[in-house]
């Protein structure tokens, strides 16, 4: 993979403006969480658009700025070696698998969570430049257990498993 390769960041930009409104929205329908995260209503209700439509929620201003500056670190690097539509792909259909993955551990588990955010999309990003930028690797890996396991150590709730399914779906992502 090349560190830097020419060409815009369409998509990146649009995925961080889109979670912005989406942020803005959610202040003003506070329980559209409960209809548009990812919870258990996933099954009982079929609500089976949670997966996707859960990943451009986010729970507080802090997380959103988090995850925004991670989603355009990353993004810019994977657009534009990628290309705007393999980035796009990679983006929603890792995140989507990320998010039936968290559902199913939900489930299984009997965890009555509402999941929102863009961190297992961005996992999957993470995962990807992690097996392929070999010097980057194990500070990655770091990061990635870092930002999965220190909050849950502070009492901070967090889907650590999202962050976790998010790279291994990035890792064994292939790219055309």
């Amino acid at each position: 993979m090349r560190v830097f390769k020419g060409g815009e960041l369409k998509a990146t930009k649009i995925f961080i403006v889109f979670c912005i409104a989406v942020f803005i929205l959610q202040q003003l329908y506070p329980n559209s969480a409960f209809y548009f995260g990812l919870n258990l209503y996933f099954f009982k209700n079929l609500y089976l658009w949670q997966p996707l439509s859960s990943m451009f929620m986010h729970g507080n201003l802090m997380h959103l700025a988090m995850n925004m500056a991670v989603l355009y670190q990353f993004g810019s690097l994977l657009e534009r070696n990628l290309g705007t539509k393999n980035f796009t792909k990679l983006f929603i259909i890792g995140g989507f698998l990320t998010g039936i993955l968290s559902v199913l551990f939900l489930y299984i588990f009997n965890l009555n969570h509402l999941l929102v955010g863009a961190s297992g999309a961005i996992s999957v990003l993470i995962g990807l430049v992690a097996r392929h930028d070999v010097f980057n690797r194990k500070g990655l890996i770091i990061a990635i257990l870092l930002i999965s396991f220190a909050p849950l150590m502070l009492g901070v709730n967090i889907a650590w498993y999202a962050h976790l399914f998010g790279f291994i779906i990035g890792w064994f992502w292939k790219i055309k």
